[in-house]
């Protein structure tokens, strides 16, 4: 049994790894000498978060992984497992946003993004459970676009609150089973999330990604009778929530 403050020892999944959060997540995770299973459909970019963690007290693996890929997401799942055993936790970070009017969004399009933000996590879910150890846990990185909505993101915010209502659905039907669920509802952040798209957007009101980090590992290390269903981390100058 692993002493519940730390995060040594601990074997966690996280999907999204290449960068941005997932791969601010991984390294906080692997400096805590965790056992990281960085994934990532780019399987490069996930192969060099696993390698930065290598450097450290931490270990890790990389694999390349379409969370939105049931069968992909099953043999990545039993190989993670053979290589550290039982996991104590999952991370569903892995995310992507198409920003358009709703008139000019294809149907294939909100298939996909849905497919990559909501269907991810609730395979990731389904079929991790049963390679979770007794009081595991799984986390998934919402965003304050499930709190309010902005023009020209429904298929983004469609997939955020429905992210939010499957978290708070598996909090209530698996804490029977000892399993604890929780999300991360992020404010804006320093990523290529962000500034890759919108270049106009002013850095200084965004948040380093590893803050929101911090808050996956506060998480993850409360005591086991104790469970934390949500958690909301802004950056203090973001214009978007009150």
């Amino acid at each position: 049994m692993h002493d519940f403050e730390k995060l040594a020892g601990r074997a966690v999944l996280v999907t999204g790894s290449g960068s941005g959060l997932g791969a601010e997540i991984c390294r906080m995770l692997g400096e805590e000498g965790a056992h990281v299973v960085a994934t990532d459909l780019d399987e490069a970019k996930a192969r060099a978060t696993a390698d930065g963690i290598a450097a450290g007290p931490g270990r890790a693996c990389a694999f390349a992984m379409d969370v939105g890929d049931e069968a992909a997401v099953r043999a990545t799942l039993r190989a993670a497992v053979e290589r550290f055993g039982p996991l104590d936790a999952l991370v569903n970070n892995a995310g992507i946003d198409v920003t358009l009017p709703v008139t000019e969004l294809d149907s294939s399009v909100w298939e996909r993004v849905l497919r990559t933000n909501l269907t991810g996590p609730f395979l990731v879910a389904k079929h991790g459970i049963e390679h979770l150890v007794p009081g595991g846990h799984i986390v998934n990185i919402a965003s304050t676009a499930a709190r309010r909505a902005w023009p020209n993101a429904s298929v983004y915010h469609a997939s955020k609150w429905g992210l939010m209502g499957l978290t708070h659905a598996l909090h209530a039907e698996l804490r029977a089973l000892g399993v604890k669920v929780s999300a991360v509802i992020a404010g804006g952040m320093r990523t290529p999330f962000l500034l890759d798209r919108f270049p106009d957007i002013d850095p200084s009101l965004l948040q380093d990604p590893r803050n929101v980090a911090r808050a996956v590992k506060f998480i993850l290390t409360q005591p086991p009778e104790t469970v934390v269903p949500e958690v909301m981390v802004l950056p203090m100058k973001e214009t978007s929530w009150p």
